[in-house]
């Protein structure tokens, strides 16, 4: 009885194998070729670091620009791989319709910081990945400069400019870093003429309260122009010097 049951589950399987593969080889011929393409950057009133027109000369450059093409030679998954190559776009989905129609829509990355060293400049966006100097717009954000390893700035560096970045008070206060070596940076604000001695990274956010602090209780007593120098390397203190 086992066996039979065992000889007839099989038939089974062997029938719905069979009919999956006859079913999807003529759905992949029915599959309508492509009559259009539509090209959606959908954060484009934020950013405007890529242009539909560009993604169209991208993908033909790729030979996986889907006009006109038969429906079983368009490949939507190697579309997508293809564009997140670009080292703009943060994702792609790229859709085909019923009617023969494939839509693309991308968001772009968005930068954190900018970072010049002696090798030329780059961006880092926010997930710590790199991004292309020349983006077409101008974009406001941190520099840093200075004696910079691709690979401190993707990591140390690039969670520190995260911190300002998602603080309102810091994001508008911070206007350059410099990286003289991991354990000896300067930060140089917008208001006032003064240094900020950071030492190295560690234990940044209590570095940044107590300076906080020492806006918001000393510097309007002594005015913005009393010091040059403001060291927070040493632990709970603040060193200043004057001018």
């Amino acid at each position: 009885m086992k066996k039979v049951l065992y000889i007839i589950l099989a038939t089974l399987l062997f029938a719905y194998i069979a009919a999956a593969i006859y079913f999807f080889a003529r759905d992949v011929h029915d599959v309508p070729p492509c009559t259009e393409v539509e090209v959606i950057i959908a954060d484009s009133l934020e950013k405007h670091f890529l242009k539909e027109t560009e993604v169209v000369a991208y993908l033909k450059k790729a030979r996986l620009y889907p006009l006109n093409r038969k429906g079983e030679n368009i490949n939507t998954y190697n579309i997508k791989k293809e564009l997140l190559k670009n080292e703009i776009i943060e994702e792609a989905e790229v859709i085909r319709t019923v009617s023969g129609k494939i839509k693309i829509v991308i968001s772009q990355k968005m930068p954190i910081l900018r970072v010049f060293t002696s090798g030329g400049s780059y961006y880092v966006d926010k997930s710590g990945r790199v991004m292309p100097s020349a983006l077409g717009q101008a974009i406001y954000v941190p520099v840093a400069s200075g004696n910079i390893e691709k690979s401190f700035a993707t990591t140390d560096l690039y969670k520190f400019a995260l911190f300002l970045q998602e603080n309102n008070f810091w994001n508008d206060q911070i206007e350059q870093i410099y990286v003289r070596s991991v354990d000896d940076i300067e930060i140089i604000p917008r208001v006032g003429s003064h240094r900020i001695i950071l030492g190295n990274l560690e234990n940044y956010e209590d570095k940044l309260e107590r300076l906080r602090l020492f806006y918001k209780q000393v510097m309007p007593k002594m005015g913005w122009e009393k010091y040059s120098v403001i060291n927070l390397k040493y632990k709970h203190q603040i060193v200043c010097t004057k001018k």
